[in-house]
């Protein structure tokens, strides 16, 4: 078996000692070598370990399948002079094929791992594809003296102490609560771990390991920091471009220089400026203008959640109706979709679906299934996505998890299809008393009214992966579908005769996994029609006259219905909503202060069809020669004129609220960002939380979620859309991160669907809306 090398490492005391000083921090444990341990005696220290990694398998049914491994030709060294390199002078010693390594020093010392391509992952046996380092602390090491460990979560620690100005003691038990292990497992090998401890450090570790390789891609790369649309007042790119609007270009030197080492670390953990969190919930309500929300009566709790987190004041979708912003939502793009068509509706030759059977009728346990096994509509366009990327495949192939939580679903059906009435199955009408209904002079609702389940309450419509054929045929499907209680038929779902009734059926989901923590990295809750503010025929029969009524508050009322006309069904969402957001907050997962959680409160769309309809990376004023683009092999981009009516696509519905609440006491509360975002901003923002994109690889973003003002301008003559836009700024996608300042006379842009006063000038701070602390 190959021996791990051992030498005595060649810098002096002298040299060690000034890196003391130099890398100082972190209360004191970022230091590079021990005093305690040093002196003028030939006495050395001999420090073994080892360096770990972890071996993802694609392709699980379930959550990802991640073992522990080990790096075999890692370089292990003292990083003297703190430039995340093992130089020729550090004496550097490789790692064997069991990750093992042993180090002669003049002193216990902080070590650094250098995993070169050179070097090979144990557990796949491939070589490393991108350069990755990996580190433990000074105090790591006197703690570990028997057997130090390089891992990502050592490296975290290490992170934490410098970006908190902590202690090693605080951070290691801060990690361990985060992800709910022992603090004295958090930094051992997770070979040696077992159960429950081991499944989580190894998912967090897969996590990890992907920001400290995205930073040694920043650091080697030699990328300015902070990142373009990270730099405060706005992207210092666009100062010396043509095709931009020169009004909103910032007007600031660029200051920024190389990153550094020590920046690099840290910017892989908050990417154009977006913070990693770590479960984000969204909550999907349904056709409400900003008008018809901001401040009424009917929804007063929403309006107390946009006041107590923080909120945007111009925010867009980006299509009309309902599935074309979900599918944006998926994956930056509805690509041409304009109607809420079944998933399979003109999807032939390569389009066509290959998730077969599909769940008609015909197929067994399905007999009450409402799904065509074939559709047409007027415009022909394609709404199954095949190949395209989305939200959903990206969470997956880099380790992490997503989950859909839907309410009022028939138990047994098929996700893939809608759901259906079922008579035997009913629920009593809600009762609103004087006063709780936008002011309500007289109660509404009947205690006598019995409402069978209504069909439609679970809609595909309303699924942001659906239309992608990736995603429903990815093994995880099934097992991230998930259902969610809070409806008003919940108490008797099980008692459905439409499809048999699974054993065991959890009628929610969610609250279960709340309890557990077994959510997903990224979740999107979708209430039924009823609590979502949609609205459908929902009538009943009154027990005590025998006559027909309709419910109480499931009537729909208008897209742009003015907040002091309301309805009672903006009154049952906001009390759907208020709800939700409080049993997500009950959850252990919220009141773990070390977990980053945030709840996205959304619509999908407003009511404005014409003039500032949507923004950011829209099909400017609804025109016709708007195509996608492929990227060539040489790294350009062409337009992509094989998706049928593309143009008549991404044309927006208007404003709507967007409020985020965070469990993060030291976070920043009450902000409202007025700069203009949509759909594609929010995928951009997610592809930076989750550190699923680079910013210097303009690509790597996906579908629109790349026309940034810089992107447009570059590659303008194969996006006609935007050629002539007086304002590229409002035209183009950025991060939700609250960077761009707007000039003192800027008047921001807004739909027909917002009933206040157009801003002018910068918002009164720039605190991200995202912020930690």
């Amino acid at each position: 078996m190959y021996k791990p090398h051992a030498r005595v490492l060649n810098t002096t005391l002298t040299l060690l000692a000034t890196a003391v000083l130099a890398a100082c921090g972190g209360g004191g444990n970022s230091m590079v070598v021990d005093p305690g341990s040093a002196s003028t005696s030939p006495t050395t220290v001999t420090l073994t370990g080892v360096v770990t990694a972890t071996n993802f398998t694609a392709g699980s049914a379930t959550d990802p399948t991640i073992a522990a491994a080990y790096y075999q030709g890692a370089k292990v060294c003292v990083d003297a002079n703190a430039n995340g390199v093992c130089d020729a002078g550090e004496s550097a010693v490789t790692t064997d094929s069991k990750g093992a390594f042993s180090i002669v020093l003049p002193a216990r010392a902080a070590l650094l791992a250098d995993i070169g391509t050179s070097a090979t992952n144990s557990g796949t046996g491939a070589k490393v594809a991108s350069r990755d380092v990996l580190r433990a602390s000074l105090a790591q090491v006197v703690e570990q003296t028997g057997g130090v460990v390089i891992s990502p979560l050592s490296s975290e620690v290490t992170r934490l102490t410098e970006a908190n100005g902590t202690t090693y003691a605080v951070e290691k038990q801060n990690v361990a609560t985060r992800i709910g292990v022992s603090v004295n497992n958090v930094l051992a090998d997770a070979a040696t771990v077992t159960g429950a401890d081991q499944k989580a450090m190894l998912a967090e570790a897969k996590s990890l390991d992907n920001r400290f390789t995205y930073a040694a891609t920043k650091l080697d790369r030699g990328d300015l920091y902070p990142d373009d649309l990270a730099t405060p007042g706005g992207d210092p790119r666009l100062v010396a471009m043509t095709n931009v609007t020169q009004a909103t270009v910032p007007t600031a030197k660029d200051t920024r220089a190389k990153i550094t080492f020590a920046q690099s670390q840290q910017a892989a953990f908050n990417v154009e400026g977006i913070p990693r969190y770590d479960n984000v919930f969204v909550v999907m309500l349904e056709n409400k203008a900003t008008l018809s929300i901001l401040n009424s009566a009917y929804a007063p709790k929403i309006n107390a959640l946009l006041k107590a987190g923080n909120q945007l004041t111009s925010y867009y979708a980006t299509g009309n109706p309902s599935e074309p912003n979900y599918t944006a939502l998926g994956g930056a793009d509805d690509f041409g979709i304009t109607d809420d068509s079944q998933w399979n509706c003109d999807a032939t030759g390569a389009n066509a679906p290959q998730d077969l059977p599909l769940p008609t009728s015909d197929q067994p346990g399905l007999a009450s299934s409402p799904f065509a096994a074939s559709c047409t509509q007027t415009a022909a366009v394609n709404h199954n996505i095949v190949g395209k990327p989305n939200l959903f495949n990206a969470l997956s192939a880099a380790g992490m998890t997503w989950r859909t939580y839907n309410e009022s679903m028939n138990p047994g059906q098929d996700y893939r299809t809608d759901s259906v009435a079922d008579s035997t199955v009913s629920a009593v009408d809600h009762t609103y008393a004087v006063g709780t209904v936008g002011g309500n002079t007289t109660a509404l609702g009947s205690a006598t009214l019995n409402l069978p389940l209504p069909a439609g309450l679970y809609k595909t419509k309303h699924h942001p992966g659906m239309a992608y054929q990736n995603v429903r045929s990815a093994p995880e499907w099934k097992y991230s579908n998930r259902t969610m209680g809070g409806g008003q038929w919940d108490a008797v779902l099980k008692s459905s005769t439409k499809y048999t009734v699974p054993a065991s059926y959890d009628v929610d989901q969610l609250g279960t996994d709340l309890a557990s923590g077994n959510v997903g990295t990224l979740n999107f809750v979708v209430p039924d029609q009823c609590d979502d503010m949609h609205g459908i025929g929902l009538t009943g029969t009154d027990t005590s006259t025998g006559t027909t009524r309709t419910a109480s508050d499931c009537v729909s009322v208008a897209n742009n219905v003015p907040n002091a006309t309301g309805g009672a069904i903006i009154t049952r969402g906001d009390n759907a909503v208020d709800k939700l957001v409080a049993k997500i907050k009950a959850s252990p997962l919220w009141n773990n202060p070390q977990k980053r959680v945030a709840i996205v409160l959304m619509f999908d769309e407003g009511n404005a069809t014409s003039g500032f309809n949507s923004c950011c990376g829209w099909n400017v004023s609804n025109s016709t020669v708007a195509n996608p683009l492929k990227q060539n092999a040489d790294g350009t981009f062409s337009p992509d004129t094989t998706v049928n009516n593309y143009f008549k696509g991404n044309r927006g519905h208007g404003q709507s609220i967007f409020g985020i609440l965070t469990n993060q006491g030291t976070a920043p509360k009450g902000v409202s960002d007025g700069d203009a975002y949509s759909h594609f901003a929010l995928v951009r923002t997610f592809q930076d939380m989750f550190g699923l994109a680079d910013p210097a690889v303009e690509g790597s973003y996906m579908n629109r979620s790349k026309y940034t003002e810089h992107f447009i301008a570059a590659n303008i003559l194969n996006l006609p859309e935007y050629a002539g836009s007086a304002d590229t700024h409002f035209d183009s996608v950025r991060p939700i991160n609250h960077a761009w300042t707007a000039p003192a006379t800027y008047t921001q842009k807004q739909s027909a669907d917002v009933a206040t006063a157009a801003q002018v000038g910068p918002d009164a701070v720039q605190t991200n809306v995202w912020a930690l602390k």
